[in-house]
């Protein structure tokens, strides 16, 4: 009698065949990722379990010391930023503050992140559209970079600075139409109806506020470095009429980020590799435009602003990976291949708007056919991958999703599921957790039950 393990039946599928090179000279294959930062993925999970993040300490520093290279030899002064929200693990911060990166943060929670973990208040940009009273104290006293976003907001830091009795430097926001990008009108003053001059000339009349910098942050996933070119211009133009009206002067220029990864932005025909712009393009563009717009500045004696960046997916994006496992197989009633695996959108809540790339972790035995990734949640809307095309993956099988090291583990959700472990591989080939894995107590820790409430049915013999 046979012992061969029986094989689930599936009813047979035709496919039309599909091969060569398409009009972007790519040849459609099946690629896979056996290792990452070179330790076998089948080891990862055997040791960390799946699912699985996994980071790259290498590459993430690589990719910050490229970024400020590829400025460092454009521009004179420039201090790079990393964006606290795009990846707020304490590992991944402190690593790029090893690379001479400071803090960017959007909140008091992001405030108090980058204080516990060593950086001093002279070394962090405030920004974000709330500030409460407590968190503003705090940035004043402690020398922050301190960026406005709205007039209340105004108010609010010239009462805190005449309590403190000092004198606080401040940089204003800007918000305008670059002509590339839709404005981002909710953040900071707009410039074409005045309001950002009005800021300007109140901060310059203050007794307690000092104006020292401009700030933009144009958008995200900008993939044209145009726009860049554009703001840094009209930024520049804006610091020579606020230093002529108001008497002020800007020792800094912060252009924010928006540089775009190595990612498939759904709805973006191409592939990243032919749209997404290197480092040094970003670089060119934006330098180059700033030396054009300061060279009568510079002719008059006046020194070049200092260029703040503040950098996130750039740097963090493909320096991370999630590992997930196939816990089902299902044929849809449109004839594709369902897979359902043990991440989901909770996890890799970006899968909404990128079309992160999956790699079997083997070579693959079968037809590529297209396929449908749905994660654990029981939720219509948890799917990872709404078609990519997969060779025959059974129960236990990996993926590995890339790159998601941006906006993931600060946007993923306790939800249905506990949130995996990350582990970050060291640069000497070692493996850190550096997130456990979460567990009932982890979620449960912040609850209290009422005594009333402390049993959950009325009797001790159950539902009626």
């Amino acid at each position: 009698m046979s012992k061969t393990k029986k094989k689930p039946w599936v009813a047979p599928t035709l496919s039309a065949h599909g091969g060569g090179l398409n009009k972007f000279g790519a040849t459609r294959r099946n690629l896979v990722t056996e290792r990452i930062g070179g330790i076998p993925v089948d080891e990862l999970t055997k040791r960390f379990g799946s699912p699985l993040f996994v980071v790259e300490e290498r590459r993430l520093r690589d990719n910050a010391r490229r970024l400020k290279s590829a400025f460092a030899y454009r521009w004179p002064r420039v201090i790079h930023a990393w964006s606290y929200k795009t990846n707020y693990l304490g590992a991944v911060c402190n690593a790029l503050h090893q690379e001479g990166y400071i803090a960017e943060v959007v909140s008091a929670f992001e405030y108090d992140k980058a204080r516990a973990l060593g950086v001093p208040g002279k070394d962090i940009i405030f920004n974000g559209p709330h500030k409460p009273r407590a968190a503003l104290e705090r940035a004043a006293r402690e020398g922050a970079r301190i960026h406005l976003d709205n007039f209340d907001e105004l108010y609010l830091l010239e009462d805190v600075a005449r309590g403190l009795k000092k004198t606080v430097p401040v940089a204003i926001r800007l918000n305008f139409d670059t002509g590339f990008t839709d404005p981002w009108s909710r953040f900071g003053f707009n410039l074409e109806s005045g309001q950002a001059m009005d800021c300007a000339r109140h901060v310059a009349e203050s007794a307690h506020l000092k104006l020292v910098g401009l700030h933009t942050h144009i958008g995200t996933f900008v993939t044209d470095v145009r726009a860049h070119a554009a703001a840094a211009t009209i930024l520049c133009g804006f610091m020579d009429a606020v230093e002529a009206q108001t008497g002020a002067v800007i020792d800094y220029l912060d252009l924010g980020g928006g540089f775009a990864s190595k990612n498939a932005l759904q709805g973006v025909y191409l592939p990243p590799e032919q749209v997404v712009p290197a480092p040094e393009q970003y670089a060119e563009a934006l330098c180059d435009a700033l030396m054009a717009a300061t060279r009568e500045r510079e002719a008059r004696g006046r020194p070049q602003p200092t260029l703040i960046l503040e950098t996130g997916r750039a740097v963090v994006d493909d320096a991370e990976s999630l590992v997930a496992s196939v816990v089902a197989n299902k044929r849809l009633p449109d004839g594709r291949r369902g897979v359902v695996l043990d991440a989901g959108i909770n996890a890799l809540f970006t899968a909404f708007w990128y079309h992160h790339d999956a790699r079997p972790t083997r070579w693959p035995d079968g037809i590529a056919e297209e396929t449908v990734l749905y994660g654990p949640l029981c939720m219509n809307i948890d799917v990872m991958r709404q078609s990519i095309q997969l060779p025959p993956l059974g129960v236990g099988d990996k993926l590995v999703f890339s790159p998601v090291g941006a906006y993931n583990n600060t946007q993923w959700m306790q939800f249905i599921e506990y949130r995996p472990a990350v582990t970050m591989v060291m640069r000497d080939g070692s493996v850190e957790v550096v997130r456990e894995r979460e567990d009932l107590a982890y979620v449960t820790a912040q609850e209290r039950l009422p005594a009333s409430l402390a049993q959950p049915f009325e009797s001790a013999g159950g539902t009626a």
